[in-house]
């Protein structure tokens, strides 16, 4: 799985990361919904520090097709709740 955070790049996952991965996306969803800055802060952010923990980055000039793309990592709760809710970051 090739995940883009957009301002940072892009990451190769291995397969058995899609259980944590869907597991912070419905926190991320929650916490938008709920309105609730400190818990979107730090899920969003642990979200992003997973992926970047987990994957291994790809060179910048490695273009490959992402599965997923994540907002830049200083996205506010409100640029969430307009342009990244709804169904969550991640396509089931």
């Amino acid at each position: 799985m090739i995940v883009r955070i957009f301002g940072d790049g892009q990451y190769r996952l291995a397969g058995d990361s899609d259980a944590r991965l869907e597991e912070l996306d419905q926190a991320y969803v929650n916490a938008v919904e709920a309105d609730d800055e400190a818990a979107f802060a730090a899920t969003f952010q642990t979200l992003l520090e997973y992926v970047r923990s987990s994957g291994e980055r790809l060179a910048d000039d490695e273009l490959e097709p992402s599965d997923v793309m994540l907002p830049p990592a200083d996205t506010s709760l409100e640029e969430a709740r307009t342009e990244f809710s709804g169904e969550g970051l991640i396509p089931e």
